[in-house]
């Protein structure tokens, strides 16, 4: 029988509340601010282009909320998104998300 995993509510909250842009940022293999967007609703809202191993998105971000305009599809939290331009499951884009951010910051010691 498969043994069930876990992940601890800290963890979960905490990449629920990351903000989009930071989570496309881990997520993207290459990944652009659009200079030419104007915001309509917030101006905290931010269109970036992106690259990822499933090719190319237009999202916009405002907070930990996203939307891609390609698609036409939105979510809330940071593992939303990676299932989006990753394609994976919930629990491999939190297993994702948890490496990237551990291999960040190691990078940025």
């Amino acid at each position: 029988m498969a043994r069930r995993r876990f992940f601890d509510e800290a963890t979960l909250t905490r990449l629920r509340e990351m903000p989009a842009s930071d989570a496309l940022a881990l997520l993207a293999i290459h990944v652009k601010a659009d200079p030419c967007y104007v915001p309509v609703k917030s101006d905290r809202s931010r269109r970036w282009h992106a690259l990822t191993t499933r090719g190319e998105f237009e999202i916009l971000t405002t907070g930990c909320q996203w939307y891609d305009m390609r698609a036409r599809r939105g979510g809330g939290g940071a593992i939303d998104l990676a299932m989006h331009v990753r394609g994976l499951s919930f629990v491999d884009a939190v297993k994702q998300l948890i490496r990237e951010r551990t291999r960040h910051r190691s990078d940025h010691s």
